[in-house]
């Protein structure tokens, strides 16, 4: 029996397209970054992305959207960190997605998790 293929990954970014963020815009900022993501090879199945993208339901900043949230592998730590963002625009989700490849610090414009 064969297997599905699986790919490594270094974080999970999720998009938030629940009503009131894809009102304001969520739904094509998630095509247009899946297009980022494949034309700069961060997505996961691509060589050297470890970047996996997910449409989400509602984040619960339903005021501050579109929004979005990443899980990723700490490094000071063992197991997953996260981190939560509000009013997203596709240059800053790009940012997010190449610090999330890269291992990178995570920007620190719109985060509210802190």
């Amino acid at each position: 029996m064969s297997q599905p293929l699986f790919f490594q990954t270094r974080a999970h970014l999720m998009v938030c397209t629940g009503k009131r963020c894809r009102e304001r815009g969520s739904a094509e900022l998630f095509a247009r970054l899946w297009s980022d993501l494949e034309r700069e090879r961060l997505a996961y199945y691509t060589a050297g992305g470890k970047v996996r993208l997910t449409e989400s339901g509602c984040l619960g900043a339903c005021s501050f959207g579109p929004n979005a949230t990443c899980y990723f592998a700490a490094a000071d730590h063992p197991g997953l960190d996260q981190a939560w963002y509000a009013r997203m625009d596709g240059p800053r989700l790009l940012e997010l997605a190449r610090a999330l490849n890269a291992g990178a610090e995570l920007p620190d414009e719109g985060r509210y998790d802190r």
